[in-house]
């Protein structure tokens, strides 16, 4: 599967920071059974690595992917880990070459338009788009989809339920990333009804991905 691919498995991306990799397999399994397949597991914690294994292997309709992969490392690390799919915030030469140098899907983040030109140039058509509300949201995806209509993004960084749908409608997103699906007082409480509920709601929000 392609980056573009993944980007439609789900209209909503989890951004899942976990801080034990204990709960990881029953978390994707929450995910996944409210209709969510894509995951995105942040690079922000010592666990981040086991979870996205553990994930891999105990959920196999599952896509587990590394986010906040800030260097070719990291990228490493998480292709060794398991990791389907990687995401990152920015893009540097570097990463870019790590990146095209796997057969592995990439969503590198882009800002403002003279980067998303950038890793058009490098060879990326799927995006993450961050942060999405500071840099210019709606108005500015909108504005991208005139002198870039080929590429499509994942904004994240300030989506939530009640904005997310707006982000759907645009034709160039094919996703939005959120963390509110994995509320930190939930995967505590290994609350995995809740979890899959929100889940359930979140996969309804995008009837067109379901079709993709």
């Amino acid at each position: 599967m392609d980056a573009l691919g993944i980007l439609h498995l789900s209209p909503v991306m989890p951004v899942i920071v976990v801080h034990d990799a204990g709960l990881a397999a029953d978390l994707a399994a929450a995910l996944v059974a409210g209709g969510i397949r894509s995951l995105e597991v942040t690079l922000r914690t010592p666990a981040a690595l086991a979870a996205i294994r553990r994930m891999r292997d105990a959920v196999p309709d599952a896509w587990v992917g590394a986010g906040t992969v800030l260097d070719r490392t990291q990228w490493e690390q998480a292709r060794d880990a398991g990791a389907q799919f990687g995401v990152s915030p920015g893009l540097t030469r570097d990463l870019a070459a790590a990146v095209r140098a796997a057969s592995v899907p990439f969503l590198p983040g882009v800002a403002t338009v003279s980067e998303a030109m950038r890793a058009r140039e490098a060879g990326f058509s799927a995006l993450k788009f961050f942060p999405a509300e500071a840099a210019g949201g709606r108005a500015l995806l909108k504005s991208l989809h005139g002198p870039l209509p080929e590429l499509r993004f994942c904004p994240t960084g300030g989506i939530h339920a009640g904005n997310a749908p707006d982000y759907l409608a645009l034709p160039n997103v094919a996703c939005v990333g959120g963390s509110w699906l994995v509320p930190e007082e939930a995967l505590a409480a290994r609350d995995w009804a809740r979890i899959t509920a929100m889940a359930r709601a979140a996969s309804a929000l995008g009837g067109r991905h379901a079709a993709a």
